[in-house]
């Protein structure tokens, strides 16, 4: 685009990208999709099963268990995990 007109090589100026890596509606996927289980709860150690209470604004999985160090979980989103399972 020398003159900034528009034309240019096909495929490519505005409008031919997907944006974002956004998938169909705008959604992203991947883990944790639709988790907001809402401000109670409790974070849960997969590994060991210590359980905290959930603070509002921080999720889980950014909380170490204070017994083995490992991840934390959302309480719901472990149950949910289990049902699959059986």
């Amino acid at each position: 685009m020398p003159r900034g007109d528009g034309t240019g090589p096909a495929g490519t100026g505005y409008g031919r990208g997907r944006g974002l890596g956004a998938g169909p509606g705008g959604q992203r996927l991947g883990r944790n999709v639709g988790g907001a289980f809402g401000p109670g709860g409790q974070c849960v150690c997969a590994k060991c099963g210590t359980r905290i209470p959930h603070e509002q604004g921080m999720s889980c999985t950014q909380v170490k268990c204070p017994q083995c160090g490992h991840t934390m979980i959302r309480e719901e989103l472990l149950n949910e995990k289990r049902q699959g399972r059986s």
